[in-house]
């Protein structure tokens, strides 16, 4: 049977979606993939005269509840096609269900998807293999953002962050949410979504450590998302790192199995799937009886265009910070935030690998 993905390109204004489209599906048809993609569905609306800023609240109900159907009927439709291809196919959604949320308040979407038969739940954590989320260029690449090439965007700068956040909040708790940072090189950022893309398809990639600090917290930070982590890791054949992942979020567990699994040519691959809480029961009879478990509280947040991770361990160790980067390439520099006071460059030292903060003493 043929193996298909689906996958959202979504992101703030002026996040590069457009080009990144282009360079993926010039990229992977090339590899011999099916490229299908799936238009955004709001700016067909807006351009056959959807007003989404109106104030009539029953035309706003009647278009978003129809810009959902639409959106939904379409995946549905390109799945239906897909799997008639004898080819490998991924289908890739400019913007998916849940950046529809993010335009309005919880109760109204809770109405709309009741209405449609759904729900955040379904939406957000099973029907897409992964999202990628493009930084807006408003949020540290301030010179780059522009309005000109789209007529439905008149966010100015502040409003622009506002939106981008809101996005990443609405698909926070997807197994396989990657945030794409802007960089000093737009064709970096177009690079790491063809690599984040290459990992959900199972093509291997060259083994990049991501940079590690051990920190200390001196303020608060604005708009991060918090997540409480319970990582367990899982006996496993010599060169292959297994691993079960409980992330907590607003009341709400999502369960990953994950296995990265070392190759001869300094390449890694590494295979992500969201599993039900039974089997993450069933998996737990198979942890390695070496390591212990890790709980850490986890701080997502995006500071001038780069994103972070900042990990507050409680077990085994406690009082350990460890802020990591996320997809800064190796040329540039970290714009470390002000809250932050960096104490060490952890970077490839194996002590704070977690798995091995994990091992009993």
């Amino acid at each position: 049977m043929n193996k298909i993905k689906k996958i959202v390109l979504t992101g703030g204004p002026c996040a590069g979606k457009t080009t990144a489209l282009v360079k993926v599906i010039e990229h992977f048809s090339s590899l011999g993939y099916k490229v299908f993609t799936i238009p955004e569905v709001p700016t067909m609306f807006s351009q056959s005269g959807m007003d989404y800023l109106t104030k009539n609240r029953a035309l706003f109900y009647e278009g978003e509840k129809a810009t959902l159907e639409v959106q939904l009927a379409l995946e549905d439709k390109f799945q239906r096609m897909a799997e008639q291809c004898d080819e490998p196919t991924v289908i890739i959604c400019d913007r998916g269900a849940m950046d529809i949320s993010a335009y309005m308040q919880p109760q109204l979407w809770k109405d709309i998807t009741t209405a449609v038969g759904t729900s955040t739940t379904e939406l957000r954590d099973h029907r897409y293999d992964a999202v990628l989320h493009l930084v807006s260029a408003a949020d540290g690449a301030e010179k780059y953002y522009t309005t000109a090439n789209n007529r439905q965007r008149t966010e100015g700068l502040e409003m622009a962050r506002e939106v981008d956040k809101k996005v990443i909040n609405a698909w926070t708790g997807h197994p396989h949410l990657r945030v794409i940072n802007n960089h000093e090189d737009f064709n970096n950022k177009l690079h790491r979504v063809l690599k984040e893309i290459s990992s959900v398809l199972g093509i291997p990639q060259p083994i990049v450590e991501e940079r590690k600090y051990v920190v200390e917290l001196v303020g608060e930070i604005p708009h991060c998302i918090e997540s409480e982590i319970t990582q367990t890791y899982l006996v496993a054949e010599p060169g292959c790192e297994v691993r079960l992942r409980r992330r907590a979020w607003q009341g709400k567990n999502v369960y990953v199995h994950t296995t990265k699994k070392n190759l001869a040519n300094g390449e890694e691959l590494v295979t992500e799937r969201q599993i039900r809480s039974n089997l993450y029961q069933s998996l737990l009879q198979q942890a390695d009886p070496y390591r212990q478990e890790i709980q850490k509280t986890r701080k997502s947040f995006i500071w001038k265009g780069q994103y972070f991770g900042l990990d507050n361990f409680q077990r085994p160790v406690s009082g350990l910070m460890i802020l990591e980067t996320k997809g800064i390439t190796e040329q540039e520099a970290v714009n470390f935030p002000p809250f932050i006071k960096v104490v060490k460059d952890v970077t490839g030292d194996a002590h704070y690998y977690n798995y091995n903060i994990a091992l009993k003493g």
